[in-house]
């Protein structure tokens, strides 16, 4: 399989578990092999916003690991991948990655995505941040990651909390080179009439 079309995606227990399966059905739309991680409590969240289990994102990727499965082929730098896209990222998560601690599979997966200097977006939900959490970011900016907050892009025009998700998870997935017709940008799908003069 060519690696330009595999990415791991994992769902940690962050409020916004809807940005990971918006994440799946897309990559999936787009023809993108997905490896799914999701972490004990973003299972917990999953089934608390969406009533759903690990067993129902299944068709949405090709393949589920378990969080403490640290054989699973993404914990090696030689499974080559285009990337990986935690969505959403728990502040715990993100710690974890930045102090190098590889606990599970989400940060032993992580911590290869660095090292093999490929692409890891974090679309960290958090609000407000203290200075423990910006520091933490800046660390893991530092080492190549992307920090992507899930923020609304109300330039898109959003008319439902779907395109919201749908926008903030397309504009991740542009990081890894990948273009998903969900997705409305300035100056091409939106109305040039708009602009100010």
């Amino acid at each position: 399989m060519d690696s330009s079309r595999r990415l791991i995606i994992c769902i940690t227990g962050a409020s916004g578990a809807a940005y990971g399966k918006r994440a799946l059905e897309i990559t999936k739309e787009c023809g993108v092999e997905t490896f799914l991680v999701i972490s004990r409590a973003g299972e917990t969240t999953l089934r608390y916003e969406m009533d759903l289990g690990a067993a129902d994102l299944a068709p949405l990727c090709s393949d589920i690991f378990k969080i403490g499965d640290i054989a699973a082929p993404i914990a090696s730098g030689s499974f080559s991948t285009m990337g990986m896209l935690i969505a959403p990222c728990s502040v715990n998560t993100m710690s974890q990655i930045a102090s190098g601690v590889t606990g599970n599979l989400i940060s032993r997966a992580a911590d290869v995505v660095l090292k093999e200097r490929r692409r890891l977006v974090m679309m960290v939900r958090e609000s407000p941040f203290h200075l423990g959490h910006l520091r933490t970011m800046t660390q893991l900016t530092e080492m190549g990651a992307i920090i992507a907050p899930p923020l609304p892009a109300f330039y898109a025009e959003p008319m439902t909390i779907d395109d919201m998700i749908t926008q903030s998870v397309c504009r991740s997935l542009d990081l890894f080179g990948l273009h998903p017709t969900g997705m409305r940008r300035w100056g091409e799908d939106l109305e040039k009439g708009k602009r100010g003069s």
